[in-house]
């Protein structure tokens, strides 16, 4: 009796559990929930205020667009009767009574000459066309301009070997940015301002005589100033001129930071203006002891601090540094730097020539921020100069072999490991970060965090395996049968990534499970990885890079590396969809926004789930995004279905030419 108290007991005091353990995850759904209520709400706010702003613009512009379309109409009345007034005394001079009387007056004392007139002024004359009311020229409306909008590329053809070459130029973007709460006031040269305009709201483009009223309009919280060697500003800046102190007390009366950018010249050239401002950076490391060595020197003004010393290095800006590519195949050729980058192009076609050619040769020296962009957007940079001849022996000797596919495909492998490095040294936003804590405003953007559900097949030390070397990842959701799933899970997962197990029910779909998963979900992107197949360490940090500098909602990959062990074969399905928009990605390769994929669920399949969702994310208008052809090997005993749109690579294990 004792025992069956208790057995009851016991089962009871578990079931408490359970349900304690319940209401605490409801708990914590709940105050996620009530916070991001308040988060929204606050967003509301600021919404409705920037709401009413807007309106009372577009009243103003409503009103100066009537008062310019009175304006025109009262002008063209104006030319209208002007014209009636000249026709008028035209058709006065050439009546007939006009002309005779003409002829009398200036014949009356000489019959001959009046002869002459009368017979004139008795022939018909052709009378002129009255004038027509003209219609009123309507202007046409133009776009709203946005941050970047004329910061396009113009030149479109290259002369290499004295041959025109013409190509698509790149269209650089025009937004969003980094940071819509900050507004910057910027004075850069183009190289500069196009690392910049994506990370706040920035005003450019003011002049000495006109900056109050350029800035007025939105007062900035951050005035950064480079060291240009042209523009209106050039001799401000090389002199610390009027118009330059005029604009540091405008900016001192509204408490507006201050900061000057040196990224080219010598210093004691810019040592006077950079004394003015309350932070001196400098892109160039050599030159931060000279900097603080000057300003040392050098006596603060009455009333001023000694500015600040700090680094803001040239870095890649994903916006723009990013491996699209242009339309059309790239330029069969290994160019060197100085082909690629003539004097005259200004940075926008700069932008477009990185894209260009196959390969770039680099000469020793080249400043490492520019070898950095040419690998972010996904040019191979190779050691051997085109323009110097390479010896030959006699069984070598005629015209150089075009390079096979082999070649190529280790060039791809050794471009897109420099793309990675380049974007690990630092991007311009993880710069500007450093930048803006160290003159004390707020740097906070977005994040990538990534939370990821994992199905397990059967082998669960393999599948998490796949997961525990990859960066980003703050949790793990593991859909498993196995009852040690969570502790194994743990264990393998570093210390900083949440872990979270579910077991299969027989009543679910895979979609349902998927859904399931999904509500436990807390980071910025979610993650769907299978545990039968293969994932390098670098395949999460890869996949998040194209949100970044696209505007998917969806990132994974159509082109990718897939392996049938029955005949040991290892294939490339669709290797022409890198970096492009297309209608569907592997379900294996998903990445996408939590809210977007919320919004969305899978459907309640065990088989296709991302057939499905990629037909709704077509139907809903949601971009989706595919990304390069490396770090995943989707590994099957056979599937036919993956010969489809590939092409055999090897007879052989698949990460050498996959895990990079």
């Amino acid at each position: 009796m004792a025992g069956d108290q208790l057995e009851s007991t016991r089962l009871a005091l578990r079931d408490a559990v359970a349900q304690a353990e319940r209401a605490a995850e409801l708990a914590r759904l709940l105050d996620a929930a009530q916070a991001k209520i308040a988060d929204a709400e606050r967003a509301s706010a600021e919404a409705n205020t920037l709401r009413e702003r807007l309106e009372q613009a577009e009243k103003g512009l409503a009103a100066a667009q009537a008062a310019e379309e009175k304006l025109r109409r009262d002008l063209a009345e104006q030319r209208y009767q002007a014209e009636v007034a000249r026709w008028k005394l035209s058709s006065v001079q050439v009546a007939r009574w006009s002309r005779l009387g003409d002829a009398i007056k200036t014949g009356k004392s000489n019959p001959v000459r009046l002869a002459r007139g009368l017979r004139g002024a008795a022939k018909p004359a052709k009378r002129p066309v009255a004038p027509k009311r003209q219609p009123i020229p309507v202007t046409k409306k133009t776009d709203r301009q946005v941050p970047g909008a004329s910061f396009q590329a113009t030149t479109s053809t290259r002369i290499i070997g004295g041959a025109s070459v013409k190509l698509k130029p790149f269209r650089v973007p025009t937004g969003p940015n980094t940071r819509p709460h900050l507004t910057a006031a910027v004075v850069a040269e183009p190289h500069a301002e196009a690392l910049l305009r994506y990370e706040w709201r920035q005003t450019a483009g003011f002049t000495p005589g006109d900056f109050a009223r350029a800035l007025s309009a939105e007062i900035p919280h951050l005035l950064l100033v480079e060291s240009v060697t042209g523009g209106p500003w050039a001799d401000e800046v090389r002199e610390a001129g009027p118009a330059l102190r005029a604009l540091l007390a405008w900016c001192a009366e509204r408490g507006i930071r201050t900061v000057f950018w040196h990224t080219h010249g010598e210093v004691g050239r810019f040592a006077a203006a950079a004394s003015l401002f309350e932070h001196v950076v400098s892109a160039l490391p050599g030159t931060v002891k000279e900097w603080g060595a000057t300003l040392a020197a050098r006596e603060p003004e009455p009333g001023r601090r000694p500015p600040s010393l700090g680094l803001l290095p040239f870095a890649v800006q994903p916006r723009v540094h990013n491996p699209l590519p242009l339309a059309g195949d790239r330029f069969d050729r290994v160019l060197t730097l100085a082909e690629l980058l003539p004097d005259h192009l200004a940075y926008p076609d700069v932008l477009t020539s990185y894209r260009w050619p196959r390969a770039v040769y680099c000469p020793p020296g080249t400043e490492p921020w520019r070898m950095a962009e040419l690998a972010a957007c996904g040019t191979p940079i190779t050691p051997v100069n085109p323009a110097e001849p390479v010896a030959a022996t006699p069984s070598q000797a005629g015209p150089p072999a075009p390079p096979d596919a082999l070649a190529l495909s280790a060039d791809d492998r050794r471009a897109h490991v420099a793309l990675r490095q380049s974007y690990a040294a630092g991007t311009m936003s993880q710069k500007v970060d450093d930048l803006l804590g160290a003159v004390g405003l707020p740097s906070a953007r977005a994040t990538l965090n990534i939370s990821v559900i994992l199905i397990d097949r059967g082998d669960l030390d393999h599948a998490l395996a796949q997961v525990a070397p990859q960066k980003g990842v703050v949790q793990l959701v593991v859909l498993s049968d196995a009852p040690d799933a969570a502790e194994r899970a743990r264990a393998a997962m570093p210390d900083r990534v949440d872990v979270a197990a579910r077991r299969t029910e027989s009543g679910l779909t895979l979609g349902g499970m998927l859904n399931r998963a999904l509500d436990l979900c807390e980071g910025d992107l979610v993650a769907v990885m299978d545990g039968r197949d293969l994932y390098g360490e670098h395949y999460l940090t890869d996949l998040a890079r194209p949100f970044l500098f696209t505007t998917a909602d969806i990132v994974g990959k159509a082109a990718y590396f897939a392996h049938m062990r029955d005949v040991a074969a290892t294939v490339l399905r669709q290797p022409s969809a890198e970096y492009s928009y297309l209608p569907e990605v592997s379900g294996a390769t998903l990445l996408a926004r939590r809210t977007v994929l919320r919004g969305i669920g899978f459907a309640d399949v065990s088989e296709g789930w991302d057939e499905v969702l990629m037909r709704q994310c077509r139907a809903d208008g949601i971009k989706v995004f595919s990304a390069d052809r490396y770090g995943y090997v989707c590994v099957r005993d056979r599937d036919r279905w993956l010969l489809g749109a590939a092409r055999l690579v090897d007879y052989g294990p698949p990460e050498p030419h996959a895990l990079v």
